[in-house]
C-alpha cells in the first residue's frame, strides 16, 4: 500500500501535468494548497477538494472522517498566508475557518455535490472544518477555475 505522501506527490505531478485535471477525480475540483508549519514554519503542499466560491474557494478538513483535524488546518489557523494553484493559476490567499450560517451553507452545498463528505461527517465526532480561501491581489495573483 502506497503511503500518503507518495499518493499526494502523485496527485501533485498529475494536477501541474494536466493543467489541474487528475485521474478520478473528474467529478470533485481539486487545488493544491501551500502552507507553512504551525510550528516548523516548513512550506508544505497538499491537494484538496475544493468547492469554488464567488471570491475564493472553501476547503474541507475531512480527513476522510478521522477522529482529528489534518494539520494543514492547524497550519493555516496559525500562519493564514497561503497560496494555491487552481487549474494553471498560483493565487496568494488569506485563509479563515468559517463557522455559523456560512460554514453550515458551504458545507451542505459540499456534501450535495460530493456525498463520500456526508459520509466523513457520519464516521466521526468533531465538526469537520470549512475552510474559507480568498485572495489577496498581490502583484501576479489572478483568481483562475478549471
Amino acid at each position: 500500500m502506497a503511503e500518503p505522501n507518495d499518493r499526494n506527490r502523485r496527485v501533485i505531478d498529475e494536477f501541474r501535468a494536466n493543467g489541474g485535471h487528475v485521474a478520478g477525480w473528474e467529478r470533485q475540483p481539486l487545488l493544491l494548497l501551500h502552507h507553512r508549519g504551525a510550528k516548523s514554519g516548513t512550506w508544505r503542499v497538499n491537494p484538496l477538494a475544493r468547492q469554488d466560491l464567488p471570491n475564493g474557494w472553501a476547503i474541507f478538513g475531512s480527513k476522510g472522517g478521522a477522529p482529528t483535524d489534518p494539520d494543514w488546518v492547524r497550519n493555516l489557523v496559525a500562519n493564514p498566508d497561503a497560496r494555491v494553484e487552481v487549474g494553471t493559476s498560483t493565487v496568494d490567499v488569506q485563509a479563515r475557518v468559517a463557522t455559523g450560517k456560512e460554514r453550515e451553507r458551504i458545507w451542505e452545498e459540499q456534501k450535495r455535490r460530493n456525498p463520500a463528505f456526508a459520509a466523513y461527517e457520519d464516521r466521526t465526532k468533531r465538526q469537520i472544518p470549512v475552510v474559507i480561501l480568498e485572495p489577496t491581489g498581490q502583484p501576479g495573483s489572478a483568481v483562475g477555475t478549471s
